[in-house]
């Protein structure tokens, strides 16, 4: 890898850290379903913008159904989960339950798609139950409550997440693939879809909200528009430089930053459980998503 792709790595690992704290500085303000609405909203808008801008293709090749589908479950489904859990937990515990995606593939895959797991990912997955647990109950005794109900929404999400992964192959990638610029453009469509009804309800029956307040829509542009549209487009051209395996790595650099943007933002601040918690599930992580044979393919490539 070159310099310039360990940079655009450590900016994508930046951003997305940042979307955990602009949840938390919008969803106290606009409310849960609102900020997932707009933060959708915002992502459609940003990546139509961006394929307009580089004169993209707007050709779904037959797929247009499958990536509106794909949405509700990729985007629509857990952004609203993690602005339930922005209710109650801080940035970088949100962040490192999100870290634990490749986890819930292990477990769904198995599951429900007939995928092996071998005894690395079958540790990994006991390590990250142990984990969560660590982060869901260690800690301050009147927190431990809501702590509990925000890892129950991240977990929730990250499912989303596998599920989405494993409908992706079977919908898009074996029938033929599709510009997967068109795939995150078609699941924003997807779920600005999903959440409109919930947005018109909140807005005409939920919670009075003071739509005048800037901090908020700064952040709910900046989670869409930036969070989500740009940085779909650079984590696109990361697999395409680096290979998908390489840039699944931006999941461990993820939690650092979003712990750093909410002690600079909000002055937050993290327990005991945290700390080990977030090191049982990196470590659990890391034995779900690295290679089998590393070694043999190191061996491999030193032969070339």
């Amino acid at each position: 890898m070159r310099i310039a792709d360990y940079l655009r790595l450590l900016l994508l690992a930046a951003i997305w850290g940042a979307s955990f704290l602009f949840m938390r500085i919008a969803v106290p303000q606009f409310g849960a379903i609102n900020t997932a609405f707009l933060r959708v909203f915002f992502g459609f808008t940003g990546l139509a913008v961006i394929l307009f801008i580089f004169k993209s293709s707007f050709d779904f090749k037959d797929k247009f159904k499958s990536s509106v589908m794909l949405g509700v479950i990729n985007s629509g489904l857990p952004f609203l989960m993690y602005c339930l859990a922005a209710k109650w937990l801080p940035a970088g515990y949100s962040a490192i339950l999100n870290a634990t995606t490749p986890l819930m593939g292990a477990v769904i895959g198995f599951a429900f798609f007939a995928e092996k797991l071998t005894f690395r990912k079958w540790a990994g997955m006991l390590l990250g139950i142990v984990g969560i647990i660590a982060i869901a109950t260690i800690g301050e005794p009147l927190s431990v409550e809501k702590q509990i109900a925000g890892v129950i929404a991240c977990l929730i999400a990250t499912s989303c997440y596998a599920i989405a992964g494993f409908l992706t192959r079977s919908w898009i990638s074996n029938k033929g693939g599709l510009d997967p610029k068109m795939v995150a453009f078609g699941s924003q469509i997807g779920a600005s879809f999903f959440l409109l009804p919930f947005f018109i309800w909140s807005t005409h029956s939920g919670p009075t909200v003071n739509w005048l307040q800037q901090e908020a829509w700064i952040s709910v542009i900046a989670a869409g528009a930036i969070c989500t549209a740009f940085a779909y487009i650079l984590y696109f051209r990361l697999i395409a430089d680096i290979g998908p395996l390489r840039s699944l790595t931006v999941t461990f650099l993820i939690p650092p930053f979003a712990v750093l943007w909410g002690y600079l933002a909000l002055g937050e601040t993290i327990n005991q459980g945290f700390i080990i918690g977030a090191l049982i599930v990196c470590v659990s992580v890391w034995l779900a998503v690295s290679p089998e044979k590393a070694s043999t393919v190191l061996k491999s490539e030193a032969t070339k």
